[in-house]
């Protein structure tokens, strides 16, 4: 097999395993916004069967299994495709971090079913999947075109954008953790009301406030929620706002470094696309009474957000180390 051969099949398999992640992030959306992260008792098999009936919330959480068992496989595919092909050690070693993060997946997955859905857990197995998708991403664009025809690139990059682009994913990263704090303490709809806060502009944190809540939460049939889940709920909101300030930083600092760059700036503009799509569906999520399908979307666009904000800064640094480390401290 010549080399061309060789390049092409790591490009599409790689292309391919990152697809399938953000689907799979998408499909464990859906487990636990249905609620369907018990429907199945028992690991590895499902019912004791390898494909049990798929019905109710069997159908998620079964589904779910057979998604992560094809990643997996893709992974394991490149993984060792890589070792054979690629000559950069990195890139290889990489490869076989993915691996071993998809398997740790996978049993953390399985610890959820059988310890009962563990908060500290769940919530390792959601940062994970993330974790793993900007590996995919990492993966898929060191084996592409793009940046082979970087190799010899020699230009200016302004520190203060690439300091930015790293905030950026640092404050995501931290956005997806309370994200997922929030889901699986079912602080969701903590703070039912939007853009009020337990009818209040500005909340008062006091027990007033945290009656109000309840009040509205009786009416939608939900159980009282304590300080600490309206907390989570609350921090996730912030969390929003100062990742928005983040990425007006950024767009700003951006004007400069991306104006002779058209594919930065097609990168910069579907960033800022995604941020909006993400919090539309994020008050929409609330606004729903968190309706699942809006809820899924909101979480696998969150980890698209991330992965995206990952490609905008391979696409901007440095492709040496060298070279990034003084472009770093310009």
């Amino acid at each position: 097999m010549n080399e061309h051969n060789k390049k092409f099949i790591l490009q599409r398999l790689s292309l391919l395993t990152c697809a399938s992640t953000i689907f799979l992030i998408f499909v464990g959306g859906l487990v636990t916004s249905t609620g369907s992260g018990l429907a199945v008792p028992d690991w590895p098999l499902s019912y004791g069967m390898v494909f049990p009936p798929m019905v109710g919330g069997v159908f998620y959480e079964h589904g779910h299994r057979m998604v992560a068992t094809v990643v997996g496989f893709l992974m394991l595919v490149l993984a060792i495709l890589t070792a054979k092909f690629e000559k950069r050690t990195w890139v290889r070693t990489l490869a076989f971090i993915g691996l071993g993060a998809v398997i740790t997946q996978g049993i953390l997955g399985g610890i959820t079913v059988i310890y009962f859905l563990p908060l500290w857990v769940s919530v390792s197995h959601g940062i994970l999947a993330q974790t793993f998708l900007c590996i995919t991403v990492i993966l898929a664009y060191s084996f592409s075109q793009e940046r082979a025809s970087r190799e010899h690139e020699n230009t200016t990059i302004d520190s203060k954008f690439l300091w930015s682009i790293l905030t950026l994913i640092g404050f995501i990263y931290l956005q997806l953790i309370v994200g997922a704090i929030m889901r699986h303490s079912h602080s969701g709809l903590a703070i039912p009301d939007f853009p009020t806060m337990g009818g209040e502009w500005w909340p008062r944190f006091d027990q007033t406030m945290q009656n109000t809540i309840n009040s509205i939460r009786f009416d939608m049939n939900l159980e009282p929620v304590t300080f600490g889940q309206i907390h989570i709920h609350l921090a996730h909101r912030v969390g929003a706002m100062v990742l928005l300030l983040t990425l007006v930083i950024l767009n700003f600092r951006g004007l400069n470094t991306a104006k002779n760059n058209p594919l930065i700036q097609q990168t910069l503009f579907i960033l800022n696309t995604l941020f909006v799509v993400q919090i539309a569906l994020g008050i929409i999520t609330i606004l729903s009474d968190k309706e699942y399908h809006f809820t899924s979307l909101h979480v696998v666009t969150g980890a698209v957000v991330l992965a995206w904000t990952v490609l905008l800064f391979l696409r901007t640094a440095p492709l040496k180390f060298k070279n990034f480390k003084k472009a770093l401290n310009q």
